[in-house]
């Protein structure tokens, strides 16, 4: 009887899924702009972010995720495998770069510049919607150039 009782927790163990937040219960943490692998102790299926506007999500492999900062923020992280079981549900914190970027004013309307070491515009929530349109532009500019 020991033995089946042994045998029975060590199965319920094994098949317990181990969430990838941490034990404290803290966010799992990203820069805007950002990617970060994260690994999983059990294959998963589905995953879904509570605001796509915030994060986004992509399974690389049944163990391997790649969370990508899309906007400063909070949101949610829902993981789901083959049966449709939660592995994981935690929160994600979007945080803005802060090393290296300046901040200007100009009365009312505000740019953000990565200096590093040459400044360059660098899009930011909060900017002004005149220079994030031109930044974005100019980075669509170069991008379809350089395919």
């Amino acid at each position: 009887m020991p033995r089946t009782l042994a045998t029975t927790l060590l199965i319920i163990a094994v098949s317990i899924p181990f969430p990838i937040m941490a034990q404290d219960g803290s966010p799992i943490t990203v820069q805007a702009n950002m990617a970060r692998v994260l690994r999983i102790n059990a294959p998963a299926a589905t995953v879904i972010v509570g605001n796509p506007g915030v994060a986004d999500v992509t399974i690389q492999d049944p163990q391997t995720l790649v969370l990508t900062g899309k906007s400063y923020g909070q949101t949610n992280l829902i993981i789901l495998d083959a049966m449709g079981e939660p592995i994981a549900d935690t929160l994600v914190e979007v945080t803005q770069l802060q090393a290296g970027v300046m901040t200007v004013y100009q009365g009312l309307n505000r740019t953000s510049l990565s200096c590093a070491p040459v400044c360059q515009p660098v899009v930011m929530m909060g900017d002004d919607a005149n220079f994030s349109g031109q930044a974005l532009a100019s980075a669509q500019l170069v991008q379809s150039a350089a395919n």
